[in-house]
């Protein structure tokens, strides 16, 4: 009797169609891109132990009723071993990712409670969810009773999907593919949700996926996808898991998750100032200095209060200071590698401390994104002044 003939391959293209088309019954993102890269991550989800790094999923809105939960809801459905975690401690999930038949993907709602302004400082879920980024990431914890304790190393490298309110600390962030949600406008409608139903469905389309995940991992294991140009660093290591599950699909994916990819980054870095420092940096650039050489300490300072959205005017309650402002600016070196500091200048005929542009040049290279094709108008200039006198 002969045997069964095999099974045939499965369209990974179609498959993937019919994954965002789930989506899309139940979820309204803000952009197409967010359809694509949610699509591949719960497909990336099945396939972790191909890659080096996996990024993270970050639902987030400035409002609630903006279909965070929901979209995580139907993640939830798509990808292997979930694991819902509200306020979970980082003890309890490091122990699940090491402890569990099976690595989970952490589905973490409300990351605001954890990481908003009235939290305080969670430094050991932060540091779990930055380490599991990476297939080398461990957490260390003593383990034992009494004096009689062994330090012991615990895998954290899992998927995880978070939402929330707000934003994330950077380094999430950076991690992070950002799906920023809103409320749905009157013309925009889904369909409900109904677990009992739905849920079925949800688990089908996960079933094949882990069946598709299998048979092209020879295809993205160990695999590095080329980059849209203008990729690389931390974008490079969110983006690389997608594409290579992307290229793996083929049909139409390989060009929708390029093009995503470059839309969501440039978003990202659109919404994202950076750390406080490169977003004075960025100002002194683009809206205080702007062409000009040198300004006393007092002018860079009004210029600063002056600047509408910035925070310069209500630092914790108080105006940026000169002692505030010489503290953050000496983290950052001149070309010399010598920390920027105030250095003297004849205006008027006297002399006040206050900074070259030149010496903040550096910083502005290496740190500050290109500057924006319409920057604001120049503020009126200072009285002409003389060179600097040494000091």
């Amino acid at each position: 009797m002969s045997a069964n003939p095999p099974a045939p391959a499965m369209d990974g293209s179609a498959l993937l169609d019919e994954v965002e088309a789930f989506h899309r019954r139940f979820n309204i993102f803000p952009l197409e891109a967010a359809y694509v890269a949610v699509t591949l991550w719960d497909a990336h989800a099945h396939l972790l132990d191909c890659f080096d790094s996996t990024p993270r999923l970050a639902f987030l809105s400035p409002e609630p009723g903006s279909g965070k939960s929901r979209a995580l809801e139907i993640v939830e459905t798509l990808v292997p071993q979930p694991m819902v975690a509200v306020n979970a401690s980082a003890s309890a999930l490091f122990r699940a990712v090491s402890g569990m038949e099976g690595r989970p993907t952490i589905l973490f709602d409300e990351i605001d409670t954890v990481f908003g302004p009235k939290a305080g400082e969670n430094e050991q879920l932060r540091g779990f969810l930055n380490a599991g980024h990476r297939r080398s990431g461990v957490m260390w914890r003593c383990v034992g009773d009494g004096s009689n304790q062994q330090v012991q190393e615990f895998p954290s490298f899992c998927g995880v999907a978070v939402a929330g309110l707000g934003s994330l600390p950077d380094t999430i962030l950076t991690r992070s593919v950002i799906v920023r949600m809103r409320r749905r406008a009157p013309n925009e409608q889904v369909e409900p949700f109904r677990q009992r139903i739905h849920e079925k469905e949800g688990h089908a389309l996960r079933d094949r996926l882990a069946t598709w995940a299998q048979s092209i991992r020879h295809l993205v294991d160990g695999v590095f996808p080329a980059l849209p140009e203008g990729i690389s660093d931390r974008p490079a290591d969110v983006w690389e898991p997608l594409l290579a599950v992307a290229d793996a699909a083929g049909g139409a994916w390989p060009e929708r998750a390029r093009t995503a990819c470059i839309e969501l980054v440039n978003a990202a870095k659109t919404s994202d100032k950076g750390s406080i420092g490169i977003r004075l940096l960025a100002d002194l650039r683009d809206y205080v200095f702007n062409g000009i050489d040198r300004l006393p300490t007092v002018a860079i300072l009004d210029r600063l209060h002056s600047l509408e959205e910035a925070p310069w005017a209500d630092m914790s309650g108080k105006p940026l200071n000169a002692r505030g402002l010489s503290r953050m600016l000496r983290e950052y070196m001149t070309a010399d590698n010598t920390p920027i500091a105030a250095r003297n200048i004849k205006a008027g005929g006297s002399v006040m401390k206050g900074y070259y542009a030149s010496d903040l040049h550096d910083a502005w290279q290496r740190y500050c994104p290109p500057p924006p094709e319409s920057a604001l108008l120049p503020l009126p200039p200072l009285p002409s002044s003389s060179e600097a006198v040494s000091g």
